[in-house]
């Protein structure tokens, strides 16, 4: 047996707990892992608490990422005592995920830990810090290249957010922040911002089609009147990386600077990537990103703390990375 967050549902209500689950309630895979982390996304915390019908069947053990080491496979890419890294594929809403001492997967999904991260560092990226790569990927693919002008990140603090800044800073990119949250400045500062904006400011609908161009490429984490406005203020054949909707799904927007500036909205989807560019990320995300900065975005948990963490981070309280320690 091991020891997993389990979640279930009664009447319309998710609820959580610490079980013990037999090894033979595993779903299907070729690779059997000792799993040693985990994180928190913010997709994390709609699975905890029961949001967009993401989960299709419960029992469930949710947590989207999972890193540790090979106990059993039947591939021939795996052997015992690999460290690996799982991710993506719907892994945590569709099948039980990371949340777990003991994770089964198809070896298509698997990632043998890239040279230079420890299993903890890969959880302290974990799927935010994998899109944050993933989003400066794409941008830099539609000709974003370091200038005077300045690459905003909204919803800074969070995990994406935080990740975006400092890597965005050790490419050589001028980076703006924006944030709700005063307290966490000199923060923002820390990872790489140049220039804070309060979040109120883009939050605020566009006075006019087109603002003056303000911005090189967006990393957008908030969805939402936040995206609306950004896209009003990009520079001429500029992107916005869109990679999460803390501020909402929807936004509403004209079509004057796609047809005046042609500037593009990038979808980011961290879940489908293929393996092969899924482990080019990974390893560019592991070779860019000053780890003297890790420790310091980073905080341990223990599955204990989810139930309450899962609230926290869809109200925005979460700052940086929460990595779960699954054998605390």
């Amino acid at each position: 047996m091991f020891t997993a967050l389990v979640i279930k549902e009664t009447d319309g209500k998710v609820t959580s707990s610490i079980a013990r689950v037999e090894e033979e309630s595993l779903p299907e895979g070729e690779v059997t892992i000792d799993a040693k982390y985990s994180t928190l996304n913010y997709k994390d915390g709609m699975v905890l608490n029961g949001i967009g019908r993401l989960v299709r069947s419960y029992p469930h053990i949710p947590g989207v990422d999972v890193s540790g080491i090979v106990r059993d496979s039947t591939d021939s890419r795996f052997s015992p005592g690999d460290e690996v890294v799982v991710g993506g594929y719907r892994f945590g809403e569709t099948r039980w995920g990371g949340y777990s001492e003991l994770v089964r997967v198809p070896a298509d999904w698997v990632i043998k830990l890239p040279i230079g991260l420890t299993l903890f560092q890969a959880m302290a990226f974990g799927t935010a810090g994998f899109s944050a790569m993933m989003a400066i990927d794409a941008l830099e693919s539609h000709g974003l290249m370091p200038s005077d002008q300045e690459v905003l990140v909204t919803g800074a603090v969070g995990g994406v957010g935080s990740i975006s800044v400092a890597l965005l800073k050790a490419l050589g990119y001028k980076v703006a922040a924006s944030t709700g949250r005063p307290d966490e400045y000199e923060y923002l500062r820390q990872l790489g911002a140049g220039t804070i904006i309060e979040r109120s400011e883009l939050e605020a609908p566009a006075t006019r089609p087109l603002e003056s161009e303000r911005w090189s490429g967006c990393i957008d984490n908030v969805g939402g009147s936040t995206l609306g406005r950004v896209l009003s203020q990009l520079s001429r054949g500029a992107s916005i990386a869109s990679v999460g909707l803390a501020g909402g799904a929807s936004f509403s927007a004209n079509v004057m600077p796609f047809l005046l500036r042609g500037v593009n909205i990038l979808g980011i989807d961290s879940v489908s990537l293929g393996i092969d560019k899924r482990f080019q990320i990974w390893k560019r995300l592991a070779g860019t990103f000053p780890m003297e900065l890790l420790d310091g975005m980073t905080d341990e948990v223990s599955l204990v703390d989810l139930e309450r963490l899962g609230k926290e981070i869809l109200e925005g309280k979460v700052k940086g990375r929460l990595v779960v320690n699954l054998r605390s």
